[in-house]
């Protein structure tokens, strides 16, 4: 179940963390993947790892009036995108009081804006074959909310909008869209936490403890797969209990 054979995916974000998890995911599971990231560096360790099955593309998401481009760098073999994987994003956290304009920006154009024009670049493709993924990952805050992240919520409320819009538009023609709405995930940002902090956040999950990337990149498996067909327009909540 849930394999991915003859598939290609695109996978923003995928030098590390929750992209890297995904993309290890689906390689495993029979696709081809482009790992799409700023870091050249950590996308060639990656696909040398992954082997023959990955293809690194250095892309930076906020750039959109350069991702045509960056996208014909592709070679003919992965060229044919059938999942794409919108996970890249940043923080820029602050009260809304002392927040610049330029951070609330800059949140969205690299956590929102690329969603958008990656799938319209990608989507004429899947149209033709009458078969495409699109996933994006969310967070709950979009769902919740949180202090001191007004620029971070609203970018990832957007996503769940795009996508319940997107998939209206392009169910027709066999294409899903989705998105997976994380809770708090095991990063090296929440192991700097303090122990108290640390303790406070397992305390609020229901399932007392923090995520793990894998799975996150669990769920993308899931609704890239044939098995999920009959799911769009769906936020899948990946939190456990933290929100409910």
């Amino acid at each position: 179940m849930f394999r991915l054979d003859g598939k290609t995916a695109l996978v923003t974000g995928a030098s590390q963390g929750i992209g890297e998890a995904i993309a290890r995911r689906f390689v495993a599971q029979g696709a081809k993947v482009v790992l799409a990231a700023r870091n050249e560096g950590k996308l060639e360790s990656l696909a040398g790892q992954l082997g023959a099955a990955a293809f690194p593309l250095r892309l930076d998401v906020a750039a959109t009036a350069e991702i045509a481009g960056r996208l014909g760098e592709i070679p003919e073999e992965f060229a044919q995108i059938d999942i794409l994987i919108n996970n890249a994003g940043i923080t820029r956290d602050n009260l809304l009081l002392r927040m610049s304009l330029e951070h609330w920006e800059e949140v969205l154009r690299t956590n929102l804006t690329p969603a958008f024009a990656l799938s319209k670049e990608l989507v004429r493709g899947m149209m033709r074959r009458r078969w495409g993924r699109i996933v994006s990952v969310s967070s709950v805050i979009g769902l919740m909310g949180n202090a001191g992240q007004v620029n971070y919520a609203a970018a990832k409320a957007g996503l769940s909008g795009f996508a319940k819009s997107l998939a209206k538009e392009l169910g027709s023609r066999g294409i899903t869209v989705n998105v997976i709405a994380p809770g708090y995930i095991q990063t090296a940002m929440t192991e700097g936490l303090p122990e108290e902090t640390q303790r406070a956040l397992v305390e609020s999950i229901a399932l007392k403890r923090l995520g793990q990337a894998d799975d996150i990149a669990a769920a993308a498996v899931y609704l890239a797969s044939e098995e999920a067909g009959y799911v769009t327009g769906h936020v899948l909540n990946v939190s456990g209990g933290l929100y409910i």
